[in-house]
């Protein structure tokens, strides 16, 4: 089952959050920060300074401390700076989902990645995302794409109905 909801991610109940990394997996602001300040920041900030630099496109796990019993970290593309930013976008989602299979786990909350900060244009990555969510969904109990803003819980809401059609 995917589900679209307004709100903030750090209030999810699920086995995995994802976050919106970036490639040194340090803490940011917006859903990186939330998250980064809901988990513990001094744990997390150790957790994921022992993984090093990641792939843009790759997905990696760590404890979620005290926000939830796991955190992937999904790096996105930049839309102004990674050639080929639709596969690299794909390639987040696929590999999140492979975490989740290595790990069992069956429940997921997910921001809308590179959108914000990484210019990725929404109308291009919603489809993105909500694809390979679909592709996914047979492996999960729970998907929920968890969005900040009106327009970006309009453009998922939007594009699920299409897929449905």
């Amino acid at each position: 089952m995917i589900k679209i909801v307004k709100g903030d991610i750090t209030s999810y109940k699920g086995e995995a959050i994802v976050n919106a990394a970036n490639r040194y997996l340090e803490p940011g602001s917006g859903v990186c920060g939330a998250i980064f300040s809901s988990a513990g920041y001094d744990k997390l900030y150790k957790a994921c300074k022992a993984l090093g630099e990641q792939e843009v496109g790759s997905a990696t796990l760590t404890s979620g401390f005290n926000l939830a019993k796991y955190i992937i970290h999904a790096v996105g593309p930049r839309c102004d700076i990674d050639p080929n930013p639709e596969q690299l976008l794909k390639e987040v989602y696929i590999n999140c989902f492979n975490v989740c299979k290595i790990n069992n786990i069956k429940t997921i909350a997910f921001p809308s990645i590179s959108t914000g900060i990484y210019r990725f244009p929404l109308d291009k990555a919603c489809p993105i995302a909500l694809q390979e969510m679909i592709k996914a969904s047979n492996q999960m109990d729970e998907i929920v794409v968890y969005c900040f803003d009106d327009i970006t819980y309009n453009t998922y809401i939007k594009t699920l109905e299409k897929f449905k059609r």
